[in-house]
């Protein structure tokens, strides 16, 4: 049995929601109306971290947390049809974009597969540096409607604080 098979077992067990837990809106429009853009990596929980419940934010993620064109994309939707008007990127120490080459991964996939990536890792060194960075994307997207409420943070992973980077 895989990982998947476990988990939709998982699934099958359990008996709905927790009553305490506030009831699911019947609309897609976060209740807090804040899209967060963070890190895929499981040592960095958003909700966790914000004390966020289902349905009180749009939380988008991906490697690094970084502001990609397919983040614009999907802050674009959380804009415009959505209803969110404030955005929250939260990067975290120790993160793995930290580690490796935007060029070597590329040539390390060009190896192993043949082709070369049309897209970027978008890895970093310097983590506030990376945060100002996103923050500069959303600001000066076309796409988005809100963007004079953009805040960008570092989670430490080992005190658990947040820290915002100005």
């Amino acid at each position: 049995m895989g990982v998947i098979d476990e988990l939709l077992a998982r699934l099958d067990r359990q008996q709905g929601r927790d009553p305490n837990s506030e009831a699911l809106s019947d609309t897609a429009t976060p209740r807090r109306r804040v899209a967060i853009v963070a890190c895929m990596d499981p040592r960095a929980d958003p909700c966790a971290l914000l004390s966020l419940t289902d349905g009180d934010a749009h939380v988008l993620r991906n490697a690094g947390g970084v502001v990609t064109d397919d983040m614009i994309r999907s802050l674009a939707i959380s804009q415009r049809k959505l209803g969110t008007e404030e955005v929250m990127l939260i990067h975290h120490t120790d993160c793995d974009l930290q580690t490796f080459n935007d060029d070597h991964f590329r040539d390390e996939i060009r190896r192993d597969s043949g082709i070369k990536p049309s897209w970027s890792a978008e890895t970093f060194g310097d983590l506030d540096a990376e945060v100002r960075q996103s923050i500069a994307r959303v600001e000066t997207s076309p796409f988005l409607l809100h963007v004079d409420r953009v805040r960008g943070f570092v989670h430490d992973l080992v005190s658990g604080q947040l820290r915002e980077v100005t």
